[in-house]
């Protein structure tokens, strides 16, 4: 029986998960979006958050302690050419950016958003996993109305109204030449 067994074990050993936790929380960190499962989406969201929470506080200890559940990993970047260059740690940007960017921010750091695909090998329902603010990054999928009715074509005048418009764009201004 797992009475009172947190966690998910997500068919891993526990350094496996523990390293997995890790790597998906520096992803995030690093990219600020990232695509995964729903099931390790749901397991490191917690943790991102803790991860977060303590770089509010941005005291020396809470930076120990992250860098304890996370590891100091370095941020590389790669030039057109190939060559590797090592631009900050994830410990670094956490406490510089991420955490101020939520000071005002009581909670609810990050947000799961459920994709329409499944991954070819196993089928595994693919989500994404983001920090919330970064709205603009992320593709916004039409919502659906439940209004009958709203799928209406428009009128022939609005649609010749739009026409216009769009033909007055199109042509140079010779004015301004």
């Amino acid at each position: 029986m797992r009475h009172r067994v947190a966690g998910r074990q997500l068919g891993r050993t526990s350094e496996h998960r523990l390293a997995m936790r890790r790597n998906l929380a520096a992803s995030l960190f690093e990219h600020e979006t990232i695509s995964t499962t729903v099931e390790k989406a749901k397991e490191v969201k917690p943790f991102v958050e803790k991860l977060i929470t303590l770089a509010k506080k941005g005291t020396l200890s809470a930076r120990r302690r992250a860098i304890s559940l996370l590891g100091n990993r370095q941020i590389i970047t790669y030039e057109e050419d190939g060559k590797a260059i090592r631009q900050n740690t994830v410990i670094g940007k956490l406490f510089s950016e991420i955490g101020s960017r939520y000071l005002d921010r009581a909670g609810g750091y990050t947000r799961i958003i459920n994709l329409s695909l499944r991954r070819l090998g196993d089928n595994g329902r693919l989500v994404l996993l983001q920090l919330v603010g970064t709205e603009e990054s992320a593709k916004k999928q039409p919502r659906r109305s439940a209004k009958k009715g709203s799928g209406k074509k428009p009128k022939a005048e609005e649609s010749a109204k739009v026409e216009e418009i769009a033909e007055t764009d199109n042509q140079p201004n010779t004015a301004e030449q």
